[in-house]
């Protein structure tokens, strides 16, 4: 027997397509979408419809821009042309940006390499970093990808890539993070802290 009208279960089943939402949670929003006023689920629904057509790639670094060309990033004449960062998703350039210490250029993968997923280096934007490495003009590229074994896999395999080119090829440091105690950290973290140490 249907509870509720078909419309209602839709707009549920489609708020639990988005991830991290439950069933139960998309009921929630489906409910609160019903008790806006049709000018505000308007609003929302051409906030949608407008960030989906207007929202490109970067032909530059591949990171979320409006239009055709090159995002502000790419376009800034204060940030150091030298020096790419290489991360996995456009969420990661904003953690980045968040912390106010880099001054250099991005490149977006779109994901990493996964074979379990079904995912290869052709499935990434790998061509477009080859391209602008290969440019001349880049002397470091700093490994941004998480610290699991698809990101460290996908690291590995772009420092190697790269070599060629004799551009330098860093990784992001690990280890304990501000505020914790050694008595709880991991074993690989307090390895990876070590490896990581440097003067004071």
């Amino acid at each position: 027997m249907q509870y509720f009208p078909l419309a209602l279960e839709t707009l549920t089943e489609q708020f639990a397509r988005l991830p991290g939402i439950g069933r139960k949670s998309a009921q929630r929003l489906a409910f609160f979408v019903l008790s806006q006023s049709t000018d505000e689920v308007q609003a929302f629904a051409d906030a949608l419809l407008d960030a989906k057509r207007s929202i490109s790639l970067c032909p530059v670094c591949q990171n979320l821009t409006e239009g055709e060309g090159p995002c502000a990033l790419c376009s800034s004449t204060k940030r150091d042309r030298s020096v790419i960062c290489v991360v996995a998703s456009p969420k990661d350039v904003i953690a980045i940006e968040r912390a106010k210490e880099y001054d250099g250029l991005y490149h977006v993968l779109h994901g990493v390499i996964s074979p379990m997923n079904h995912v290869g280096p052709d499935d990434l934007h790998i061509r477009e970093l080859v391209e602008r490495v290969a440019g001349g003009e880049v002397r470091e590229v700093i490994m941004a990808t998480n610290p699991d074994t698809e990101g460290e896999a996908t690291a590995m395999y772009l420092s190697r890539l790269l070599k060629p080119f004799h551009v330098k090829v860093t990784r992001l440091a690990y280890g304990i993070p501000v505020g914790s105690h050694l008595e709880y950290t991991d074993d690989a973290t307090l390895m990876r802290a070590l490896e990581g140490r440097r003067e004071i």
